[in-house]
C-alpha cells in the first residue's frame, strides 16, 4: 500500500531486478545532452543538482546506477586483489551503470531495463568506483552487442575519456581517477552480484 500511496526511493525502493545481474533496472539519473550534473539525493531520493558540468565533457551515454547495491568492503576488497592494491575502500555510493541506446531518451528521473555487457574498473582518489557498461534491453540495434568487445572502440574510448577527465580543470597534471581495467560481460555480473551483497550486508543489515 505504501508503494501506491508515495514515490519510491530511487536506491532503497526499486528492486535492481528479478533477473540481475543478467538483466538489471537502471535509475536513470542524466542523459548526453545535460550541461548539468544530476544525481540522487540520498535523503530524499529526489535528484539533486551536484555541480555543472566542466566546458564541453559531457555523458556520451544514459547515467545512473543500480538499485540496492553499494560499493562498499567486498567491492573494494575485489578492486584491491584485480589491482594489487592495499587500503582501498568503496567510495559509498550505489553501482554507476551507463546504458548504451541509439534512441534520444530527453531527460533523466526514469528507471529502463539494462543488460550489462562490461565494465571499467575505476579508482577516484584511493576508492573504487566501478562503471558497469549495458544496453538498453529495449534497443533492438544495440542489444546484438553481448560483450564490450562488440562495442567499436571508438565508443569505449569515448566513455573513458569522459570518466578521466570529468573531474579534472585544465593544468591539473596529476588525474583525479584511473581506469585499471575493461571487463568483460562475465565480470561486470560478478561487479554486480558483489554490489548487491554490500548493499545487503551494509545498508540493509543496519
Amino acid at each position: 500500500m505504501q508503494n501506491k500511496l508515495f514515490k519510491p526511493h530511487p536506491w532503497h525502493g526499486i528492486e535492481p531486478g528479478k533477473n540481475s545481474p543478467e538483466i538489471v533496472t537502471a535509475f536513470i539519473e542524466i542523459v548526453p545532452t545535460d550541461t548539468v550534473k544530476y544525481e540522487i539525493d540520498k535523503e530524499s531520493g529526489y535528484l539533486k543538482v551536484d555541480r555543472l558540468q566542466k566546458y564541453s565533457n559531457l555523458v556520451p551515454a544514459l547515467y545512473g546506477f543500480i538499485p540496492k547495491t553499494y560499493c562498499g568492503k567486498t567491492i573494494a576488497t575485489f578492486a584491491a586483489q584485480k589491482t594489487k592494491r592495499t587500503k582501498m575502500k568503496g567510495d559509498g555510493d550505489p553501482l554507476d551503470i551507463l546504458v548504451l541506446t541509439e534512441k534520444n531518451i530527453s531527460h533523466g528521473d526514469i528507471i529502463l531495463e539494462a543488460i550489462p555487457i562490461g565494465g571499467f574498473r575505476m579508482i577516484d582518489k584511493g576508492e573504487a568506483d566501478d562503471k558497469i557498461i549495458a544496453v538498453f534491453s529495449k534497443d533492438e540495434f544495440y542489444t546484438q552487442w553481448k560483450s564490450i568487445n562488440d562495442v567499436p572502440r571508438q565508443i569505449v574510448d569515448r566513455l573513458k575519456h569522459y570518466f578521466l577527465t570529468y573531474k579534472n580543470l585544465p593544468g591539473d597534471k596529476k588525474p583525479t581517477c584511473e581506469i585499471t581495467h575493461v571487463y568483460d560481460r562475465k565480470e561486470a555480473q560478478q561487479v554486480i552480484k558483489l554490489a548487491l551483497d554490500d548493499y545487503r550486508n551494509e545498508i540493509e543489515g543496519k
